[in-house]
């Protein structure tokens, strides 16, 4: 069957691509093997971040008495919390297989993989082969989860995030390999449901800026995560009550052992590459994903490749911008995407996020910087709320202070990138955002300080020392 264009994958990539190219007027064709929404909303950012809510309103009645309110007891409901996540990812899965509907974008639910260049074989769910051939093919098909080389990753009780957030029990004794963002919030999640929780760090967040994950070490801990700072797992063994860890310190060689019934392999994701047959198609690729031009195409001149597939930012939003990008550019318009300006968020409590440069990356490309801090402490709002903990850090150049980057902990820190986002995209100044008003009392007003504290003159902060 002839089709003027295909996308591989409907996830936040592929789904997104084709509504943007239905929009220009294409006929599309969407194959997707799984689920309508892909990982993002059945396996991974939608799902985790209901959890995650669940997670912050258990911590929220733990303070309930510091807002008047004294509470006698409460118990957690885990059918309940997993019914919550089910219905929240089903609602948005059906919007999406609406939103394809009303575009009239066909969806064939089946694998595909190249057999000739333009040519796609597809096993249907019913068993049935089709042949579709394609004047333009986009490749969205996402990533998986990875699983670390030692032995025993195959023992009952050794889960992925996919099988982690439809577990239908709170593990009892939880052990994390991998302290990425993926590690890392589930890890906050189900500490918050009361699994005893102990995550094997090789590097913790390793995407945030440094001093970020220095001041939220403490806060991790005191939430009653146990840390193995610089270790890795080395080995894992099934014993009569569950599950012996091997771990060794990369720097000093020392080795331990940690108990759990549950070990959750969160060492990052892969390119799902293996089933494409990316050769048949002329498609140039490696153990990090699919190569593609500035243009996101690949060495198949018909063929585009856009999010997890590509390795590096495996993030849901970079993936959807790509889509737009790629089919626009594929039906002949101009598009481009700046990928140096991506919001990364983690959803713990309190919440990280980042844009731009780290304050480690400007000193590695020697440029001279200015930094400012505002805590959330001193901001009536987040006092107001009764979440003080976190602050606001701003980066930029010396000598004409546009913005670097940006960086938040604190509550919803994920919403307050945002306005660094917007700042780097625009090369905008430190004098853009502190000329810019403010509404008060809102959370808001930490970034406009942090940028007035650059040059010292933050109002609700006292002055620096004099040397």
């Amino acid at each position: 069957m002839k089709k003027e264009f295909i996308i591989i994958g409907a996830g936040p990539g592929g789904y997104v691509a084709a509504i943007r190219a239905a929009q220009l007027g294409a006929k599309v064709t969407v194959v997707e093997g799984r689920d309508i929404g892909g990982t993002c909303l059945n396996r991974g950012c939608i799902s985790t971040k209901a959890m995650y809510t669940n997670a912050k309103k258990i911590n929220d009645l733990k303070k309930m008495h510091e807002f008047g309110v004294d509470l006698e007891g409460y118990r957690i409901n885990f059918e309940k919390i997993q019914s919550r996540k089910k219905a929240v990812v089903d609602q948005l899965v059906g919007g999406i297989e609406k939103l394809l509907k009303a575009y009239q974008v066909e969806v064939i639910h089946g694998w595909a993989t190249f057999a000739g260049e333009k040519t796609l074989e597809v096993s249907t769910k019913e068993g049935e082969t089709l042949v579709l051939e394609g004047e333009k093919i986009l490749i969205a098909s996402g990533s998986k989860p990875s699983i670390l080389p030692v032995e025993g990753t195959d023992l009952p009780g050794v889960i992925t995030s996919d099988e982690l957030l439809d577990i239908d029990h709170i593990p009892k004794k939880l052990a994390v390999a991998g302290s990425g963002v993926i590690g890392i919030e589930l890890a906050a999640i189900f500490n918050a449901f009361g699994s005893e929780v102990t995550v094997v760090s090789s590097t913790l967040l390793k995407r945030m800026d440094g001093e970020m994950i220095k001041r939220v070490q403490p806060y991790l801990k005191k939430q009653g995560l146990d840390l193995k700072q610089d270790c890795r797992v080395t080995g894992i063994t099934h014993t009569g009550e569950g599950l012996e860890i091997d771990i060794r310190n990369k720097k000093n060689g020392k080795e331990d052992k940690i108990e759990a019934d549950t070990l959750l392999m969160a060492p990052g994701r892969d390119p799902m590459l293996n089933q494409l047959n990316l050769e048949k198609a002329g498609v140039q690729y490696d153990e990090a994903g699919i190569k593609v031009n500035e243009h996101l195409q690949t060495s198949n001149e018909c063929v585009f490749a856009i999010g997890d597939v590509l390795g590096g930012m495996m993030l849901a939003h970079v993936a959807s911008h790509q889509g737009i990008a790629a089919v626009e550019r594929m039906l002949g318009h101009e598009s481009g995407i700046r990928l140096d300006v991506v919001p990364d968020c983690v959803f713990m409590d309190p919440q990280l996020a980042g844009v731009g440069m780290t304050e480690e990356q400007v000193k590695e490309k020697e440029i001279d910087y200015l930094t400012g801090k505002f805590m959330f402490g001193a901001n009536g709002k987040a006092l107001g709320m009764g979440e003080p903990e976190g602050f606001v850090k701003v980066i930029a150049r010396k000598d004409n202070h546009q913005l670097l980057g940006m960086h938040v902990m604190g509550a919803h820190a994920s919403d307050l990138i945002h306005e660094g986002a917007l700042a780097l995209s625009h090369d905008m100044t430190l004098e853009d955002i502190t000329q810019t008003i403010h509404a008060h009392p809102t959370l808001a007003e930490t970034v406009m300080e942090a940028a007035l504290a650059a040059t010292n003159e933050a109002i609700h902060m006292a002055p620096p020392r004099k040397k």
